[in-house]
């Protein structure tokens, strides 16, 4: 475990720490636990950015896989939830960079758990392909919950998030209206955090 001077963090961090290192050696429960005590926060900043829910919930989703596939790489010399914000507005950049949406400034900000005011700078800390491939034990992990889904909702998701497709193209390929797709897509995430919490309240 990496050594850190407590006195820098705030009680929360410090067992954000002990939740990373749990994680890490392949706790499931302590997964749970951080998408549970980030997700709100993390999903209402990407709403000021995106201003449509389908697309918040959507990066909010993608925000936690890619920080649970690189959590091996954290450093514990700032917080977690200042490392999980930079991986979620990042990756919301190259959201907005790829649709051209109309959105707030980029330049935002959020309270780290210190309540100290944090700006979010706009450096690439995207996870390159040969780092993501690397991190097949984290995506088994998302995979496990997503498993647990009813199979409609379990092929959506993995369509969605594994697959990279988008709604249009999911219709398409299921042969299904649009509006289906994203009502039922809007289910399956509600069910996965059902079983993550579900999860972490049982373990």
């Amino acid at each position: 475990m990496e050594q850190q001077d407590s006195r820098r963090f705030s009680n929360k961090a410090l067992q954000d720490f002990e939740l990373i290192d749990s994680a890490v050696s392949g706790e499931e429960k302590a997964y749970a636990e951080l998408m549970d005590r980030y997700r709100t926060s993390v999903y209402y900043m990407l709403l000021k950015m995106v201003k449509n829910t389908d697309d918040a919930e959507d990066l909010t989703l993608e925000a936690f896989t890619k920080a649970f596939k690189s959590l091996h790489k954290f450093k514990k010399e700032y917080t977690f939830s200042t490392w999980l914000f930079r991986i979620a507005t990042n990756n919301c950049i190259d959201f907005i960079r790829k649709r051209k949406l109309d959105t707030m400034s980029l330049h935002t900000s959020y309270m780290n758990d210190n309540g100290d005011a944090i700006g979010v700078d706009i450096k690439d800390a995207n996870l390159n392909p040969q780092e993501e491939a690397i991190n097949e034990q984290k995506k088994r992990i998302v995979r496990d919950f997503v498993d647990l889904l009813p199979g409609k909702y379990k092929r959506l998701v993995k369509l969605r998030y594994f697959d990279e497709l988008s709604y249009e193209e999911i219709a398409a390929t299921l042969d299904a209206p649009l509006g289906t797709v994203k009502a039922q897509l809007h289910r399956a995430r509600e069910l996965l955090y059902d079983l993550v919490k579900a999860k972490k309240d049982v373990i």
